[in-house]
């Protein structure tokens, strides 16, 4: 079983290759399925007079999904294609939030946190922010905002769970507790988690989420997908190699897959991503 359901592509301005480019090479490299997962339009922040590059224009949205659909019908012998959005959970801007994921017939939406208030965590430019906060206070107030993003009902799976640890900033006390909850908010609200391979190249050098993480996922009984997060045609499934051995290791032994907002699983094998 073949899949990546994570990827970025330029419209969103700070990625390369366009749609079809990811399309071709999913075909390439053997993908039963590929989920395309641009990043929704910022809302909360004026796209004009912020830092360049962070998510597609509003008015793009329409011509991704549209071109996005057309490739699905085009391929549709050679690839599944999947089409999906990263739905930044903004707090305060849950109307809006929704009325973008309603507005399409997505196969699936993404929950990720990337901002807290303007502060994007998760941006290199932006990594002075934490120079002047309590890391600790970070970390709260990012997995408060996770649970919060599982509790709108918007979203099929969070991606990137951790993400917060991506620079290598952490509180000198344990955030365990912290992560715990979070998982605990993605099972009451019935959602999966995906395992994000992008962080093996960035500083912190360790998957989202760590292997302590998915223990706790897999204790409670939540489910896992899989994606490379690439923002590059050529890092299609990136490290997913190694997501499966990770998956299999700690005792995972099906994929979480979707389609018109329906969640199916299907079995993984060692061999998944033997490319």
């Amino acid at each position: 079983m073949r899949i990546d359901y994570h990827t970025h592509h330029v419209r969103c301005g700070h990625a390369s290759g366009e749609l079809e480019e990811y399309v071709l090479k999913g075909i390439e490299l053997g993908l039963v399925q590929l989920g395309l997962s641009d990043h929704m339009p910022l809302l909360h922040v004026d796209p004009a007079t912020y830092l360049p590059g962070m998510a597609m224009p509003m008015e793009e949205l329409p011509n991704y999904v549209e071109e996005a659909f057309r490739l699905q019908e085009k391929y549709k012998d050679r690839i599944d294609i999947r089409v999906g959005l990263e739905g930044d959970y903004i707090e305060g801007y849950e109307a809006e939030i929704g009325q973008i994921v309603q507005a399409y017939p997505w196969d699936y939406v993404i929950g990720s946190v990337h901002f807290l208030g303007e502060w994007d965590i998760t941006d290199y430019r932006q990594t002075d922010g934490w120079k002047e906060r309590d890391a600790y206070e970070v970390y709260s107030q990012y997995y408060d905002a996770v649970k919060k993003a599982c509790q709108t009902g918007f979203y099929d799976y969070i991606g990137h769970i951790d993400v917060i640890k991506r620079f290598g900033f952490k509180p000198e006390q344990s955030v365990e507790h912290l992560e715990r909850e979070a998982l605990e908010a993605v099972k009451a609200a019935g959602l999966a988690i995906e395992l994000n391979a992008s962080g093996l190249r960035m500083p912190v050098e360790e998957m989202f989420p760590s292997r302590r993480m998915l223990e706790y996922a897999l204790e409670l009984g939540i489910p896992v997908t899989i994606g490379s997060d690439a923002h590059q045609p050529e890092r299609l499934t990136q490290y997913l190699d190694q997501a499966i051995i990770l998956l299999k290791n700690v005792g995972f032994n099906e994929l979480a897959t979707f389609r018109c907002r329906k969640r199916t699983m299907l079995p993984i094998g060692f061999d998944t991503f033997d490319v």
